[in-house]
C-alpha cells in the first residue's frame, strides 16, 4: 500500500511538472513579439529619400591654388578638371497626411539642391522642404500626391523602458528594412542638444535609417531616428528618437510659417551636483544652477541672479538642468511665466518675461591667459590667486575677481581648476579682493564644500571644492 502511494504522488509530480513546463513555455511564445501585423500595415507610409547636392569646385586643379606660380602652367597644359561635381546621399522619412506631408531629419536634407521621394510601390516624387529645424534636427517635406497611407502618432510619454520598439526605413540604401529592439531609457541629453528628450533604443540603426519612424506595439509612430553612438560607423546599440510630440510641434510652426520660434530667457545654467547643492543648503541636486544672467535680458528684468537654482519654470519642477531649456524653448514669446528660485537658502517667487531665441548664437571670446605672476597662496583651497588690473577688469568686463595663478591643492585639481581661471564669487558674494576672500573663507565650517563661479574664457560655472579642514 505505501510503494502504491508513493508511486502515485511520483506520477501526480511527473505530470505537475510536464504541465508546468508546457505552461511556461507557452507563456513565453506569447510573450515573443510578432511584427508582422504591424509592417503590413505601417510599412507603407515609409518613404525613401535621396539627395542630391551640386558642389562647385573652387579650384580647377587639386591642391593647386590658383596663387601657386605653376598655377597658370597646369591651367594651359594640363587637362581640364570640371568645375562642379555632384554629391548624392540617402535617408528615410515618413508620410504624416494623405496629401503629401513627409517628416525626416534635417541633416538628411541640409543642402540638397534636389529630393527625391520614392514610395514602397516604386513611384517617384520631386519633393519640396517647406522647413528645417537644425536645433532638432526635424524637416518638413512634401510631394504633389493625394491618396497617401499615413501613419498614426503615438504618445511617447506612454513607453515604458524594456518595452518592444520597431523601426523601418532604408538603412545604406536597402528600402524598408525592418529592425526590433527595446527602449533602454527615456529622456536622454546628448552634447549639443537641449532642445530634445531622446529615447535611447538598441534597435538596429545605420545609415539610411536617419529619419525613419520608430513604432510602439500599437502600431503608432513614437519617435523619429535620428543619431547612433557608434565607433565603426554601424550600430553598436545605442540609437536615439527625437519623440514624436517634439517632432509634431516643430513640424506644426513649419506647415504654418516655414521657421520655428522659441523662448529664451537668457541664462547660462549648469548641473547641480550633490556638493554644489550641499553648499547652497539643498537637500537634493534638484533644479538649474544659474552661473551667468545675461545683462538686460528677460532673467536680469525679473532679478535672477548668477547662484539662484531655478526649481520650477511656470509650475514645473526642473529636475535636472537639461529640462530647463526644454521648458523654456517650448514657451511662446511675449508670455509671461512664474519661476521659482532657490537664493540663499530660501525659496523665492519671479515673474519673467519669455523672449524670442535668436537664430544664430554669439560667438564667444577665446579664454583669458594667466598673467605669469606668482601670485598669494590661499591655503584652504589650495590655489595661488593674484588680484585683476585696470586693463583685466576692462578687457573681462567685470567689476572685481581674482586670477588663479597656479593650483597645488588637490581638492581644487579634482574639482577642475586651472591655472588661467578666473574666481568670480563665492556662493552669491562677488568677490572684490584678496583680503574678502579670505575673510569669507574664515566663516565657513572646515570641511565642507564651497561654490566658487569660475569663468574661462566667455564661460562661467560653479565648481564646489573641499576646504582644507587644517
Amino acid at each position: 500500500m505505501l510503494r502504491k502511494f508513493a508511486s502515485l504522488l511520483v506520477l501526480l509530480f511527473g505530470v505537475t511538472l510536464v504541465f508546468g513546463v508546457m505552461g511556461s513555455t507557452s507563456a513565453q511564445s506569447k510573450e515573443l513579439p510578432d511584427f508582422t501585423d504591424l509592417v503590413e500595415k505601417q510599412g507603407a507610409a515609409v518613404v525613401n529619400i535621396s539627395t542630391t547636392q551640386i558642389i562647385q569646385n573652387t579650384q580647377v586643379f587639386p591642391n593647386i591654388p590658383e596663387d601657386d606660380p605653376f598655377y597658370e602652367f597646369f591651367r594651359r597644359f594640363a587637362p581640364q578638371m570640371p568645375r562642379e561635381r555632384e554629391s548624392q546621399s540617402l535617408g528615410s522619412g515618413f508620410i504624416i497626411s494623405a496629401d503629401g506631408y513627409i517628416m525626416t531629419n534635417a541633416h538628411v536634407v541640409d543642402s540638397a539642391d534636389k529630393i527625391t521621394v520614392r514610395l514602397t510601390d516604386k513611384r517617384e516624387f520631386r519633393a519640396k522642404v517647406i522647413g528645417a529645424d537644425r536645433r532638432t534636427d526635424v524637416a518638413l517635406l512634401k510631394i504633389e500626391a493625394a491618396g497617401l497611407p499615413k501613419i498614426t502618432v503615438g504618445d511617447p510619454d506612454k513607453l515604458k523602458v524594456g518595452e518592444w520598439v520597431v523601426a523601418i526605413g532604408s538603412p545604406f540604401g536597402f528600402d524598408n528594412s525592418v529592425t526590433a529592439g527595446i527602449i533602454s531609457a527615456k529622456g536622454r541629453s546628448l552634447p549639443q542638444d537641449n532642445f530634445v528628450p531622446f529615447i535611447q533604443t538598441d534597435v538596429a540603426i545605420n545609415p539610411g535609417n536617419s529619419g525613419g519612424p520608430l513604432f510602439n506595439m500599437d502600431e503608432e509612430v513614437v519617435g523619429i531616428n535620428s543619431q547612433i553612438y557608434t565607433r565603426s560607423g554601424g550600430s553598436m546599440g545605442l540609437s536615439f528618437a527625437i519623440p514624436i510630440d517634439v517632432a509634431m510641434q516643430v513640424v506644426d510652426q513649419l506647415r504654418t510659417s516655414g521657421k520655428v520660434t522659441r523662448g529664451r530667457i537668457g541664462v547660462t545654467i549648469q548641473e547641480l551636483t550633490q556638493e554644489l547643492a550641499e553648499s547652497f543648503g539643498l537637500s537634493k541636486p534638484n533644479g538649474a544652477l544659474v552661473s551667468n544672467v545675461e545683462k538686460n535680458a528677460p532673467a536680469d528684468k525679473a532679478g535672477i541672479e548668477a547662484s539662484d537654482v531655478i526649481l520650477k519654470f511656470d509650475g514645473k519642477p526642473v529636475i535636472n538642468s537639461s529640462d530647463l531649456p526644454r521648458m523654456v524653448a517650448a514657451v511662446k514669446p511675449g508670455t509671461r511665466v512664474v519661476v521659482e528660485l532657490w537664493r540663499k537658502g530660501k525659496s523665492k517667487q519671479v515673474t519673467v518675461e519669455v523672449a524670442a531665441m535668436p537664430e544664430d548664437a554669439k560667438l564667444a571670446r577665446s579664454a583669458k591667459q594667466p598673467s605669469g605672476n606668482t601670485g598669494e597662496m590661499i591655503a584652504r583651497l589650495g590655489i595661488a590667486v593674484s588680484e585683476l588690473s585696470a586693463d583685466q577688469l576692462h578687457e573681462l568686463q567685470v567689476g572685481g575677481g581674482l586670477l588663479v595663478e597656479d593650483v597645488k591643492g588637490s581638492a581644487a585639481r579634482a574639482a577642475g581648476l586651472h591655472q588661467g581661471d578666473v574666481l568670480l564669487a563665492i556662493g552669491n558674494v562677488p568677490i572684490r579682493s584678496l583680503a574678502q576672500l579670505n575673510e569669507l573663507l574664515k566663516q565657513v565650517p572646515k570641511g565642507r564644500n564651497v561654490a566658487l563661479l569660475v569663468r574661462r574664457g566667455d564661460n562661467a560655472s560653479y565648481i564646489a571644492i573641499k576646504l582644507d579642514e587644517k
